[in-house]
């Protein structure tokens, strides 16, 4: 919260520019006059502007007005929610069935704003399969797109392939086959069936 600012007494000036309640200039007025003006009307006399010369002050009620700054203030924290990462984990053995309930999981996280780190982990040799892990992150994407965009795109750290999703989503329309040799853009359609021959 803001530093308070000086009321009545608490105000040294030997003159101030005063406001009214209404926020109608009164003037350059001595000190001792926009007390009285206070007490007057039973309100207080608030340093608005410490810094101008002579100091901004206004005549208010000052208990009213500080309930609504923290009414005001305990609004905007309760909008401003902080933003928290949390994890899922997958494997290149994750079937389909546990990949839709990571995906139902990740859509809660997603709607309730926070950012989703995809962690597909790479058991023994599975490492040498690293096209297959991007394939896996891109089938549960495929299930994500409309609530979800990809933050960072997937990148090998370790025996882990890694995937940040935030809220938002991406229209097919707009996803785009990745240039040779650039990474965690490809696109994200789920596999198609294999063609028979007819």
């Amino acid at each position: 919260m803001s530093k308070q600012p000086r009321i009545n007494d608490q105000i040294r000036s030997p003159s101030v520019r005063l406001i009214d309640e209404a926020g109608e200039p009164l003037g350059v007025v001595l000190i001792e006059r926009a007390k009285e003006m206070a007490r007057e009307q039973e309100v207080d006399l608030v340093e608005v502007a410490p810094g101008a010369n002579p100091p901004v002050c206004k005549l208010m009620d000052y208990g009213k007005y500080m309930y609504r700054q923290q009414k005001m203030e305990r609004k905007h924290k309760a909008q401003q929610k902080q933003t928290e990462v949390k994890g899922i984990r997958i494997s290149l053995r994750t079937g389909t069935h546990d990949l839709e309930v990571k995906a139902k999981q990740a859509r809660r996280f997603l709607a309730e704003r926070n950012m989703v780190k995809v962690v597909l982990m790479f058991r023994g040799r599975e490492a040498a399969h690293l096209n297959l892990g991007r394939d896996k992150l891109d089938q549960l994407y495929a299930m994500l797109q409309d609530v979800a965009k990809i933050e960072e795109a997937p990148k090998r750290q370790g025996n882990q392939l890694l995937m940040m999703l935030a809220p938002g989503g991406t229209p097919v329309a707009q996803l785009r086959p990745a240039a040779p040799g650039e990474a965690g853009t490809r696109p994200v359609d789920p596999p198609s069936e294999p063609k028979t021959a007819a």
